[in-house]
């Protein structure tokens, strides 16, 4: 039977020292420019534990203090591996991201123009110029957990020209600061409207609406900057007639129950809904749209991030949203059952009595030069590469396994679990020894964003990233493997419907946790997929924190997964 871990957030913390003996928390909050850090002193309790006792056996027992507390090692690499996903983090601020790639500059006799790079890692980069005296009015539309951040950095660069300048950013619940938020509005004339994700709520609706009348009323002589992030899909969300908020609502909680990857939910988003594939930049033609994109899928499909609701929608259609129902079991009869008046839409649109989504042929992309442009100014490479440039500086052999990492939570621990034991084989022949994709200490670097399949009646607590480590701490204990560290963590700073970003564990962490919290078992948690409650202890000390919380971080890139050996 297959078993999934539940969504757990961790409290982020980094020794400040490199003493077995003392240890220092450091908890950070990311913001757009700079980790604040706090510290304070934490005493180290004393662990008991009999290595003898059973793995499935989560009953009371009195053991030595030696078997389950951390090594030297593992707090030195626990301390490492908090290191180099602070790294990740900074590397995809969307803030200095679209500064990177935006700036208005003088081009000849053209007083203004703004120069967006579409690809810097060449020497020679693709630039768009927009000659700013052919537009009358620029406006900003924001969605997704980074839109504040990446409308401010928008509005700081294009009020230069002096334009009008008007917008909506809508954001998740607190995932702007009130500075910001202010600034928006009071210089750049962009409001902010706060709503709810990963399921939608009536404040989704209102902005969605607002951004859409907005692209409504746009001109020939008006520029659109649409700044695109993850968690776009869920907060820009307009019900399509005759369906109503509650239909999209329930769409959305099926969806994530079934445990259908983003990118083929946003395949029956787009149909269900006004602004996305598509329909925004529909919507604002004739008007010049550039859209600015922070990608959170896996491979960077432009059409899918947030559901692409400026790029014409190709890749899919009524016939691909029908089989995706019955792939997941969404029909009347399944398990996650959709709404009747979704399943009632998507019938007509597959028998061709609706209109679909807009294609190439759209006249707002076929025009040339086109009047729709996308260019992807962070994703998830950029922030596994900089945690593997952390690992390189902080002596490790840094391997990249690949930023396309995605399958169930558990069976993906696994792997890592089964890639750190061989790797640790080295250690008895004291040296590289045969095959070995690098030499101890090691660092395996990953990204991407796996998935955890919930049954129906499941009442559990955590993420995907929560149940990942949860899975490959009871994995490390089973084969016994210590000096291993893995660290699983979502780039936004959420992890579920939990306080934490994610979770970091090593080959004691179950026995530590079991033995210091009485009625708590691993299997227990897997099986109810309840990780966050298992992990969860604001009482505990370095040694015993397993959350990684780093609050929003106003980013989203997907998920960084470190497995550390030495």
């Amino acid at each position: 039977m297959k078993r999934n871990f539940l969504f757990l957030f961790a409290m982020v913390t980094i020794i400040a020292s490199s003493s077995a003996f003392t240890s220092r928390r450091l908890m950070f909050r990311i913001s757009r420019n700079y980790v604040s850090v706090a510290t304070h002193k934490l005493s180290c309790h004393v662990l008991f534990r009999n290595a003898s006792k059973s793995t499935s056996d989560c009953s009371p027992m009195l053991f030595s203090s030696s078997s389950f507390e951390m090594t030297a090692n593992e707090i030195q690499m626990k301390d490492d591996a908090l290191k180099m996903i602070n790294a990740s983090i900074r590397a995809v601020d969307p803030y200095a991201a679209i500064k990177r790639k935006m700036v208005m500059c003088k081009e000849g006799d053209i007083l203004e123009t703004l120069v967006v790079e579409v690809d810097d890692d060449d020497d020679g980069a693709e630039q768009i110029k927009y000659n700013m005296s052919k537009y009358d009015r620029i406006r900003v539309l924001s969605v997704g957990k980074a839109s504040a951040a990446m409308a401010l950095a928008a509005g700081e660069i294009i009020s230069s020209c002096g334009k009008q300048i008007d917008g909506v950013a809508i954001i998740k619940d607190d995932h702007a600061t009130t500075e910001e938020i202010e600034l928006l509005k009071e210089k750049y004339n962009i409001v902010v409207r706060p709503a709810a994700h990963p399921v939608p709520d009536a404040r989704s609706v209102a902005g969605s609406n607002e951004i859409l009348q907005l692209a409504k009323t746009s001109d020939s002589r008006t520029l659109v900057v649409a700044c695109i992030s993850g968690g776009g899909s869920a907060l820009f969300c307009s019900p399509r007639e005759p369906l109503t908020l509650d239909d999209l609502m329930q769409t959305n909680s099926a969806l994530l129950a079934s445990g259908m990857p983003i990118e083929k939910m946003n395949v029956i988003r787009k149909r269900l809904e006004n602004g996305k594939g598509g329909k925004l930049a529909a919507a604002a033609f004739p008007a010049t749209v550039l859209t600015l994109v922070l990608s959170d899928i896996i491979g960077d499909p432009i059409d899918l991030i947030a559901s692409g609701p400026t790029v014409p929608d190709d890749g899919s259609g009524w016939d691909d949203a029908c089989r995706l129902v019955q792939e997941y079991g969404l029909e009347a009869d399944g398990e996650y059952a959709l709404p009747d008046t979704v399943l009632n839409l998507l019938r007509l649109g597959k028998e061709g009595q609706l209109e679909d989504t807009p294609k190439s042929s759209h006249p707002a992309f076929c025009d040339s030069p086109p009047l729709c442009q996308t260019v992807l100014v962070g994703n998830n490479r950029a922030a596994v590469m900089a945690a593997a440039n952390q690992a390189d500086q902080l002596g490790y052999n840094p391997v990249v396994l690949g930023t396309r990492i995605d399958g169930e939570a558990s069976v993906v621990a696994g792997t890592y679990v089964a890639m750190a034991e061989m790797l640790s084989q080295q250690r008895e022949h004291h040296g590289v020894g045969s095959y070995q994709i690098a030499g101890l200490p090691a660092a395996l670097i990953a990204g991407g964003e796996t998935v955890v399949t919930i049954p129906a009646e499941c009442n559990g607590k955590g993420g995907r990233n929560q149940e990942l480590a949860l899975s490959a701490a009871i994995k490390l204990k089973e084969i016994g493997l210590r000096d291993v560290v893995i660290a699983s963590c979502g780039t936004d700073g959420t992890d579920g419907p939990t306080d934490a970003a994610g979770a970091i564990v090593d080959g004691a962490s179950v026995d530590r946790i079991e033995q210091t919290n009485t009625g708590r078992c691993a299997h227990d948690a897997m099986k109810n997929h309840d990780a966050y409650h298992f992990f969860h202890d604001d009482n505990a000390d370095y040694r015993s924190h397993h959350l990684i919380q780093t609050g929003p971080t106003g980013t989203n890139v997907a998920d960084v997964m470190i497995t550390l050996i030495k």
